[in-house]
């Protein structure tokens, strides 16, 4: 199932149909659906499409070698390898003279590991022939520290050459809802809490049946697919995965700064570790959003970035003894169930910051925000704050089953000093979003004022 990533498509139709030469950098996560991006776009383009592997360097140069014959003589027509990459990258160049050739080279940084000088090659190939010629060369990989490394960084052979860089990020709540569409609106927020917008992970939900049952024989179940999955990834990703393993749970567990996770993992220094995750785009680092210099804040929290890592590294990992045995009803009723709507209210304000970026964008709302994010300090938190130029709202997001009354209105309020402090003099406005509704005599307040906007959970959706 190949869900929107439209603005991904255009911008590679922009550069396919740009006249000139193009060295395209795509990467991201594991399973984030790159390789189904690229498969898609190349849909009835000439193209060669290479997926390497972790094999040695004779091997990749043959199979590539195949594909390109494949392309250029026929299927199975001819099948002589070609003695040098210096030679293989030729022959491309030769076939891209007049005509545009699409070349992927997907997970690129296993043709780099299996032959270090080939980023050298390509890059004196590039410089020599290929940039004057038609080719669309598409460099994609899941390794992002390698991918930075060997041909975003600066010391890279490649750098400087590229035309165009793109992070694939995994699909928001709208887009990622088209996986579980039977689902209720309250359901799907909890659906999406749990599977994140990582679109391998969303094709294992059956929305035939609820998601109790999906969690307990897709992910709990011994075998499921998803059962092994991040411990199979970060595997793959870090050497020494033992220690980021206690980070992760101490972020998943609750603990957000650094002291904490430091007490939590049982790590006498765990910054090189924070720092490897967010190379890696698992960990990301945020700061209230007032901050005009946030590499240098004092006030930065740490979260995990995927939603299925950080319900695995909650529920799952935890409760592992208990799950090899088979007690997935037991680890669902105990641990998951009672957990499941507080696990699923942190997640109700990204969706909120999804919401306010497209209403925002698309100009319904009363100004078009410059930052979204949220604010804290010292005791006093407010959920989300919308910047824009000489204006501000601030926003609360409650995931209860109670309307949202007068008094957490006035909460709110009472801070807007404090936030302006940070954020300088701004007009204030206040919106709050809530799952259940509102008490009437909130409704009667919003509609006295003309600075207080009611967001419900159905109409959000």
């Amino acid at each position: 199932m190949f869900v929107n990533r439209t603005s991904e498509l255009a911008l590679l139709e922009k550069h396919y149909n740009s006249n000139h030469a193009e060295l395209f950098v795509l990467y991201g996560r594991r399973r984030v659906g790159k390789t189904e991006l690229l498969a898609h776009f190349c849909g009835g383009k000439r193209h060669v499409f290479f997926v390497a592997d972790q094999v040695p360097e004779q091997t990749l140069r043959a199979n590539l070698s195949a594909a390109i014959n494949d392309v250029i003589f026929g299927a199975g027509q001819v099948s002589a390898v070609y003695n040098t990459w210096d030679d293989l990258f030729g022959v491309l160049a030769g076939q891209a003279q007049s005509e545009r050739l699409i070349v992927v080279l997907d997970e690129f940084p296993y043709l780099v590991a299996a032959y270090p000088p080939l980023g050298s090659i390509l890059q004196r190939i590039w410089d020599h022939s290929l940039k004057n010629s038609q080719i669309m060369l598409i460099l994609n990989g899941s390794y992002i520290g390698m991918m930075e490394e060997t041909i975003l960084g600066y010391q890279a052979p490649l750098y400087g050459r590229r035309t165009a860089q793109y992070l694939l990020e995994p699909l928001d709540f709208l887009d990622a809802r088209q996986f579980f569409l039977p689902y209720d609106p309250d359901e799907s927020l909890r659906t999406y809490a749990v599977y994140g917008g990582t679109p391998a992970y969303l094709q294992t939900i059956d929305p035939n049946v609820s998601l109790e049952t999906n969690i307990l024989e897709g992910i709990l179940e011994r075998g499921s697919i998803l059962y092994d999955e991040v411990r199979f990834v970060l595997q793959q990703e870090l050497r020494e995965p033992r220690n980021y393993f206690a980070v992760m749970q101490a972020i998943a567990s609750g603990n957000t700064r650094q002291k904490e996770i430091k007490l939590a993992a049982g790590l006498d220094n765990i910054a090189p570790y924070l720092e490897t995750l967010r190379e890696l785009h698992l960990v990301e680092r945020s700061v209230p959003v007032t901050e005009t210099q946030p590499h240098k804040s004092r006030r930065g929290i740490y979260r995990l970035k995927d939603n299925y890592v950080r319900f695995w590294f909650r529920f799952v990992l935890p409760n592992r003894s208990q799950l090899e045995r088979g007690a997935n009803q037991i680890v669902y009723e105990t641990a998951i169930r009672p957990g499941l709507d507080h696990f699923t209210s942190l997640i109700f304000e990204q969706v909120c910051t999804q919401y306010f970026w497209r209403k925002g964008l698309e100009g319904e709302l009363p100004f078009v925000p410059r930052k979204i994010g949220g604010w804290w300090k010292a005791n006093q938190e407010v959920d989300l704050v919308l910047l824009g130029e000489k204006q501000m709202m601030m926003v609360e997001c409650k995931w209860s089953n109670r309307p949202i009354g007068t008094n957490i209105f006035r909460n709110l309020e009472s801070k807007a000093r404090d936030v302006l402090r940070d954020a300088g003099q701004r007009a204030v406005q206040y919106a709050l979003c809530s799952r259940s509704g509102f008490t009437d005599h909130m409704v009667e307040l919003a509609g006295e004022r003309g600075d207080i906007h009611l967001y419900s959970w159905e109409d959000m959706i």
